[in-house]
């Protein structure tokens, strides 16, 4: 079945059409929860509480965007009040808003520590546009109507996380680039 059959088929009650659209959208929904929280038991949480959100909601879907930007929508919103709970419960965190992290690291990793430190040090628009974008592959069109924005304002803020990583991962950023996606 297309897509607009297995809404239709799930709206009807369908077990089956709603399982194939789970099927279908989950591994990204849980990519940006993950690449958002950083915890995978978290983002799984997320990962199923966009989906019952979804479900419910669904007779509210126009098709006036993709399914896919519509259900992103709702992942954004479900993954923003988390992290806001998170953020206000979380004892563990520290200081500086990042989980302490022990023992040594090997170089690689440490780059790769360095660079999602610096994502995660982003403001939350810019990081959320950043994530969507270079690490899921989002085009704008699909990020503004997830995050209901113009495009423009989008591409801005895809920039300005841009340009902001760079300045704080310096040389760093420069051979970080490369590997992750940085232009």
């Amino acid at each position: 079945m297309q897509e607009p059959e297995l809404i239709a088929a799930a709206l009807r009650g369908d077990p089956g059409a709603e399982r194939a659209l789970y099927d279908t959208h989950v591994d990204r929904v849980f990519r940006l929860a993950y690449r958002m929280c950083g915890e995978e038991t978290m983002a799984e949480d997320m990962t199923q509480d966009t989906f019952v959100r979804a479900f419910r909601y669904l007779p509210g879907f126009r098709g006036q965007s993709a399914f896919s930007t519509w259900l992103h929508s709702i992942a954004m919103s479900v993954i923003l009040n988390g992290l806001r709970k998170v953020r206000r419960m979380d004892p563990w965190l520290e200081g500086d808003g990042h989980r302490a992290d022990s023992g040594p690291a090997a170089p690689d990793r440490e780059l790769r520590l360095t660079l999602a430190r610096a994502v995660d040090d982003l403001p939350e628009k810019l990081r959320t546009v950043f994530l969507m974008h270079e690490v899921e592959g989002f085009k704008h069109e699909e990020i503004a109507g997830a995050l209901d924005m113009p495009v423009g304002t989008s591409k801005a803020r895809l920039s300005r996380a841009r340009e902001k990583l760079r300045a704080v991962l310096g040389d760093t950023g420069r051979r970080a680039a490369g590997k992750e996606g940085l232009r």
